[in-house]
């Protein structure tokens, strides 16, 4: 079987690359231009930016399942008139059209990267996937239109479509608001963070990747749809610490009321960050794991070391260069 994984040179979907080309598959990447250094093994196609006409059918001659990654993800300066406009127009109607065509040429699953953000920006019980969707932003609210429209193409054509919701991922290469922990933790700038008392669901990369693997080849996820996580969820204070120690740094967390938080963010107009920090985002993985036999393969503190490790090599690089 060929596989085509979209948004290869990202984040997950290089090292989905990765993954599935160290396991001897018949692996297609699509980017928008060639990397500067490819993955050995690894077929490009080029189709341009998302919201292109791009040539689908040539990049699908051949292929048999695909995983979808790409997308237009969280922006942390956004600039669009119209973000819901921008998100619904890449992930959603980019999606439906990638879908078809993948239909048309034969493919027999589409696996599709969604987000916990589906389902919701808060938990008091871990989210399960009977829970009703929820999003409640324009990225969430996208993720979930897409979900529907990859439904109704697997309804009208029989496509087999497989879809993975997956919370905050980290790992060697990430970016957005986890770089910029890493980023204060290695200038060991005081936290006001001790008081915290919420659960948050995280997955490793490595994790999420061999999540995606089973999800293309077990004929018993047709049709469903998984939430994935780590085996353990960590409390802010606690993920703070464990990265601090896998980077042999120190912290110092002291205490601060709630509330305290909640109006620093609101003056700061980081009120979003702050809900983040404070609030609980958990979810249930119990459905992947009974039906596919799926567990994370890599622990949480593995997976932290790893990301830390990553992080360190980094900067000392860059000390060097200058």
């Amino acid at each position: 079987m060929m596989v085509l994984v979209t948004g290869a040179s990202g984040f997950v979907g290089n090292a989905t690359c990765v993954r599935l080309v160290s396991q001897g598959m018949d692996v297609i990447g699509t980017v928008r231009h060639l990397p500067n250094r490819p993955l050995p093994g690894l077929e490009y196609r080029i189709v341009g930016d998302l919201d292109s006409n791009s040539d689908w059918f040539a990049a699908l001659t051949g292929v048999g399942a695909v995983i979808h990654c790409a997308a237009r993800v969280h922006v942390m300066r956004e600039t669009a008139a119209d973000p819901l406009q921008e998100f619904r127009r890449v992930n959603v109607g980019w999606t439906e059209r990638l879908a078809r065509t993948a239909a048309s040429q034969g493919v027999h699953r589409f696996v599709y990267l969604s987000s916990v953000k589906v389902n919701g920006e808060e938990t008091v019980a871990p989210f399960t996937e009977q829970d009703f969707p929820h999003p409640q932003d324009p990225y969430g609210v996208s993720k979930w239109e897409a979900e529907q429209a990859l439904a109704r193409v697997s309804m009208q054509t029989g496509m087999e479509t497989v879809v993975v919701r997956s919370p905050l991922v980290y790992g060697p290469g990430v970016r957005g608001n986890f770089l910029q922990l890493l980023n204060i933790l290695r200038r060991g700038v005081p936290l006001p963070l001790a008081s915290i008392r919420n659960k948050r669901s995280l997955i490793y990369l490595g994790n999420l990747v061999d999540a995606l693997a089973r999800c293309i080849q077990d004929p018993r996820a047709a049709g469903q749809t998984y939430l994935v996580r780590d085996g353990e969820d960590l409390s802010t204070p606690e993920l703070v610490r464990r990265l601090s120690l896998a980077m042999e740094n120190s912290v110092c967390l002291w205490p601060c009321p709630t509330p305290l938080l909640y109006w620093m963010g609101q003056a700061a107009g980081k009120r979003g960050v702050i809900d983040r920090l404070v609030g609980s985002l958990q979810v249930n993985s119990s459905k992947i794991q009974a039906e596919l036999d799926w567990h994370p393969p890599i622990s949480v503190d593995a997976g932290l070391s790893e990301t830390a490790a990553w992080f360190c090599a980094g900067t000392t690089n860059l000390v060097g260069a200058v």
